[in-house]
């Protein structure tokens, strides 16, 4: 049997997912259940700089989600990429034991923690400003996007997975932020090899239900957060100083949740 909140099967301790519903979050959430683990979803209240207190830094220093709880390594874990690797290896999937298939998988899910992430998620930033606010900013992280959305693209054209020769976290990890792809106003017809790729991994049961779970439980709370924020909580969250101009960011309102926790 299993619990509705928790995933979690009788007699077994769940892991425990800190964050909110954005890709590095999805990714961990995934592999969580492809895993078949049991796990239960805490959010963070970003919005609000639940982040920044005390007792979040002291789970990550960096005071940025995902963050995961697991009581099979006795202490917290930040950066997604690592929380991958730390699950692969312990619970023996998706990341081939050694040999050169190891390193293209990793080699990969660092294109993502690098490149991918970082990027994409700068476009949605600056996406979020006014047309005229910041039009180099936009135009640069544009062309980086189109840039990377090709490189998946010409990747997937050429195999079935993004590296090795079967899925592994490299797909996991890259799947929800090639998912923008629509978000950045792209058509998934321009990337015919993601899309079929994308379609594939889409459909398997645990992604959905992983997807479902994170969406449920985190986009509302986030909503409920973000009807209470003022404008110097954006300004935190955003990471505006008294140094830099001030910025319109009122159109994360209304949105789906942003995220703090590029490139974890």
């Amino acid at each position: 049997m299993t619990d509705d909140a928790t995933g979690q099967k009788a007699g077994m301790e769940p892991i425990t997912l800190l964050g909110v519903a954005s890709p590095n979050v999805v990714k961990v959430a995934i592999m969580l259940e492809e895993l078949a683990l049991p796990y239960r979803l805490q959010h963070v209240e970003l919005f609000k700089g639940e982040q920044f207190t005390p007792e979040f830094l002291a789970l990550n220093p960096a005071g940025k989600v995902p963050v995961l709880l697991d009581p099979a390594l006795g202490k917290p874990l930040a950066e997604s990429g690592a929380i991958l690797i730390w699950l692969a290896e312990h619970y023996g999937a998706f990341l081939p034991a050694s040999g050169p298939e190891r390193y293209d998988v990793l080699q990969w899910l660092m294109v993502q923690m690098s490149a991918i992430g970082p990027m994409l998620g700068q476009f949605t930033h600056f996406s979020l400003l006014p047309s005229d606010s910041e039009p180099y900013a936009h135009g640069r992280y544009a062309a980086l996007a189109d840039r990377l959305y090709h490189l998946v693209d010409d990747r997937l054209a050429e195999r079935e997975w993004i590296a090795g020769n079967a899925y592994s976290i490299a797909d996991i990890a890259t799947l929800p932020w090639a998912e923008y792809c629509e978000r950045h106003g792209y058509s998934w017809d321009a990337f015919p090899a993601m899309a079929r790729w994308r379609e594939t991994l889409s459909a398997r049961p645990a992604v959905e239900r992983a997807k479902a779970r994170v969406f449920d439980t985190f986009i509302p709370a986030a909503a409920d957060t973000l009807r209470t924020a003022d404008d110097s909580d954006l300004d935190r969250f955003f990471g505006r100083t008294e140094t830099m101009p001030r910025q319109d960011f009122n159109a994360v309102r209304g949105t789906e949740p942003a995220s703090n926790d590029d490139p974890a």
